[in-house]
């Protein structure tokens, strides 16, 4: 852990790259948006919130008994079509044995189901079971209520701020969907 001394520093860098990636859109933005320095300063502060945000995932898969890469597996199956293990191995960054036993443990806990291909008896295909969407969407809903806590105290202004930077981020996300699970290089 960095030690207090050491945080106003990390808290700089981070801010000073903000501003170098930022920096002209706001800029170009007009009157409407404070100095980019003041932007990427409070950005660089946020990792206090990245940080509850992070705390608060992380003690809620605790509670489900569910890793971070299980977790990863459910929302890649979570648009309800089914998948291979070697499609849900590389969307996951993971060798196709170390994905079966992935699966294998879901699928004890019934969260994901194993179904024969009817092409090829021999190929299986992977679903997310009702079960499983039901963890996800209590995932969803408590990161989504933990952001909200966070964020109900700004200043009318602000939470618009957050509201449309957020909405911005969605539908970005939502129209590089296929290229976010299916490679890692265009993250």
């Amino acid at each position: 852990m960095p030690t207090p001394s050491r945080r106003p520093r990390t808290v700089r860098a981070i801010a000073r790259r903000f501003e170098a990636d930022l920096g002209a859109s706001v800029l170009a933005s007009g009157p409407h948006i404070p100095n980019v320095r003041q932007i990427s300063e409070r950005v660089a502060m946020g990792r206090a919130l990245w940080r509850d945000l992070v705390i608060g995932f992380a003690s809620q898969l605790g509670e489900l008994r569910l890793g971070f890469t299980q977790l990863a597996a459910l929302y890649v199956l979570a648009d309800g079509s089914t998948t291979t293990i070697g499609e849900l191995a590389e969307a996951l960054g993971r060798s196709p044995s170390a994905t079966s036993r992935l699966v294998d443990g879901l699928a004890k806990r019934r969260l994901v189901e194993r179904r024969e291909e009817p092409e090829d008896r021999r190929q299986r295909s992977i679903a997310l079971t009702q079960r499983g969407q039901a963890i996800l969407r209590a995932v969803d809903r408590a990161r989504a209520d933990q952001f909200l806590t966070a964020v109900r105290p700004m200043p009318t202004p602000e939470r618009a701020l957050v509201a449309m930077g957020v909405a911005a981020l969605a539908t970005h996300a939502i129209s590089r969907r296929g290229r976010l699970i299916k490679g890692r290089q265009a993250l």
